[in-house]
């Protein structure tokens, strides 16, 4: 798994995001025909272990949040997400054509859910 660096991010270590994830990122993007979007990475209650990830398309950035500016592409964390998501990587695989996805390696996990989309943290 090859990793792109986090150059302009307020704090680096916030979260790390493969160049497999920022290239479904700027496909995504693409798609959508909205060259000026970015992508907001965050979490929420809910799901099966406490804590669902989430991931989104977005123009809007508010007061709170992070902006990591990476490979022509702009990444939104609200800080409120951050404690959350601190050490965690985000990859993009793909197995075959019914498998993959989003891939949240998140150290502040104890547990995962069977699906990866959702976690209690430690």
């Amino acid at each position: 798994m090859s990793v792109t660096e986090i150059e302009n991010s307020v704090d680096q270590s916030i979260i790390t995001i493969t160049t497999a994830a920022v290239k479904q990122m700027k496909f995504l993007r693409g798609r959508k025909g909205e060259p000026g979007m970015g992508v907001r990475v965050g979490v929420k209650g809910g799901g099966c272990s406490g804590l669902s990830y989430t991931i989104a398309l977005e123009s809007n950035t508010y007061d709170n949040d992070i902006v990591i500016a990476l490979d022509d592409i702009n990444v939104y964390i609200d800080t409120k997400c951050t404690k959350f998501l601190v050490g965690t990587t985000l990859d993009y695989s793909v197995k075959n054509l019914l498998e993959g996805g989003w891939v949240f390696n998140n150290p502040n996990a104890s547990r995962t859910c069977g699906c990866g989309t959702s976690f209690q943290p430690k």
